[in-house]
């Protein structure tokens, strides 16, 4: 190889995102002919399976040489590979289960080892079997593999060398007794824990040069095995952790870069304007502009941006233009006398209890207008300034915005003689609460005069007025008067959605306390039910959920 040649690959092996595998080389060497060996295996015997490149070479990006130089031309003096652990962390569309596949390819036909086994790996059978389908395409396509090889629904086996390629399915429990070559872990984000891969990576024990690739895109932020990897990976690639042997690729995009920006876009993309369009990503960025839900699934999968929720459910921006042009004091004189329809969310005697005066518009205003009342338990208010993410409970006290009653836990009686108070200055309608903390507190509010009803926590009964609170906010017409507590809640809202596109507020993935936004969504949902003059819900009519 020509110094000129030799030049080109160690410029290559650079391409790393922050990680030079020269400057910790010392026990290693680099072979430039194998490297340039795997590279020409790809386009010289790989095609395209699916697409308009079907049939056509596996022609690769230098990103995709230098994630192969990189593993295959560093050796040991022993002659065995360097790297026996890479993390691939990559957005969607960039080509890497069509790299996956490839490699496994390659391991199990040129690497060299007798009997290998190369797993693809997954959380679920149809996960697993992607790249593996990709690779059996890729057999069957290549008259000089397939003749070499035998190709079943979940393996392929090269009897030359005793080897085999499977797609990994099950659970990990019945995985042990593995002698795995590779294991390749695709999506480790969708891992539930961390079973598999430590069944996976503590059965190689008997092999000279094991290896494990981890591919994913990112992760929520959350305690999980993908997660854990990717901040080892960051080390490594930091100079944190002295790990020669595990080789960080990393494209992602910071939380401080402009996800708008399309020079980001390129920084986190490796393959953007290749098997990713630019025109495919200004779409998805138009609609996370617009879809305050869909932003941080924008951010995660397709800028790598580890998201602190499952999906941000409301803009800030938008949320603050929302809250109307009255003033706190001057909203609640406005609506004074006015009819509402009130949603209590009774948390746990220790958290936030709120409770959402909701006053439809009139013909003399077509704006919502929405009155909080919030309760929490006074000695355990520093406790939650600590575990709500520094939320200033006693700020919130002394303004005026959050009552804090005594004691350790929240004061029902407090909370009975509060709402009476508010009923002699609005005529609130009735008040609906989740009919599963339909406590002593509700029976005495009734008990009082007020009209109590049920309201389901499921799809059924919240997909509507969540909906509904959403495209208020979206249009300006939920003026709240800026609420801080109301606004802080609205903040940490992140939402779940089921198959046929209903949508709630998610308690288990949002980051804090909801509980404000919450009973909004009652109030909301009673209003609508009443707009409607109906006083049994369609739903409670089938026997499904209650409203």
């Amino acid at each position: 190889m020509t110094p000129a040649e030799r030049s080109e690959w160690e410029r290559i092996t650079r391409i790393v995102p922050g990680y030079d595998p020269w400057q910790c080389s010392n026990e290693y060497w680099f072979d430039y002919d194998r490297a340039a060996f795997v590279c020409a295996f790809f386009p010289g015997v790989l095609t395209h399976t699916k697409g308009e490149w079907s049939g056509r070479p596996l022609v690769l990006e230098d990103w995709q040489k230098s994630i192969l130089a990189n593993l295959f031309g560093w050796m040991r003096k022993d002659g065995t590979r360097r790297y026996r652990q890479s993390f691939i962390y990559v957005p969607r569309k960039n080509a890497k289960t069509t790299l996956a596949a490839g490699i496994a390819l390659f391991l199990l036909f040129l690497d060299g080892e007798g009997g290998a086994e190369i797993y693809t790996a997954a959380a679920n059978k149809d996960q697993a079997k992607i790249s593996f389908d990709a690779a059996k395409g890729m057999v069957l396509a290549s008259d000089s593999l397939s003749r070499r090889a035998k190709v079943f629904g979940q393996s392929i086996t090269y009897d030359e060398r005793m080897g085999t390629l499977i797609a990994l399915t099950g659970k990990a429990s019945t995985k042990h007794g593995l002698n795995p070559h590779a294991s390749i872990i695709d999506e480790l984000h969708t891992q539930k824990d961390r079973e598999l891969v430590d069944t996976l990576t503590t059965a190689v024990g008997a092999r000279r040069q094991p290896l494990t690739i981890y591919l994913t895109t990112a992760d929520f932020g959350r305690p999980s095995i993908c997660n854990e990897t990717h901040d080892y990976a960051c080390k490594v690639r930091d100079g944190v952790i002295d790990d020669p042997t595990f080789l960080p690729i990393i494209y992602e995009a910071t939380r401080d870069d402009d996800w708008t920006d399309e020079k980001v876009w390129f920084k986190a993309n490796p393959n953007l304007g290749v098997s990713l369009s630019l025109e495919f990503m200004r779409e998805q960025c138009r609609r996370a502009k617009e879809n305050q839900s869909y932003e941080n699934t924008f951010k995660r999968l397709h800028l790598n941006i580890i998201t602190e929720q499952a999906n941000r459910w409301l803009s800030l921006t938008r949320w603050d233009d929302s809250s109307g042009e009255l003033t706190q004091e001057q909203l609640t004189e406005a609506l004074a006398g006015e009819e509402c329809f009130a949603g209590l969310d009774l948390s746990t005697t220790t958290d936030l209890t709120a409770l959402a005066l909701i006053f439809p518009p009139t013909e003399s205003r077509r704006w919502t207008g929405c009155l909080l009342k919030f309760w929490a338990p006074k000695e355990k208010a520093r406790e939650r300034e600590k575990k709500d993410r520094g939320a200033p409970y006693l700020a919130w006290s002394a303004q005026g915005h959050l009552t804090l009653t005594p004691g350790d836990v929240v004061d029902y009686d407090v909370i009975r003689a509060d709402i009476g108070a508010l009923s002699e200055v609005y005529n609130i309608k009735e008040i609906g609460l989740d009919r599963w903390a339909a406590t002593h507190l509700a029976n005495q509010l009734q008990a009082d005069g007020f009209e109590m009803v049920g309201f389901g926590m499921g799809f059924a009964s919240l997909s509507a007025p969540t909906k509904e609170l959403e495209k208020l906010v979206l249009e300006g017409l939920f003026w709240h008067a800026s609420n801080p507590v109301l606004r802080f809640c609205a903040a940490n809202v992140s939402t779940e959605q089921d198959a046929a596109g209903n949508l709630k507020p998610s308690k288990k993935h949002s980051v804090d306390r909801i509980d404000g936004i919450i009973a909004c969504i009652i109030g909301i949902g009673r209003t609508m039910a009443r707009s409607l003059a109906i006083t049994r819900s369609v739903y409670e009519d089938r026997g499904l959920d209650e409203v």
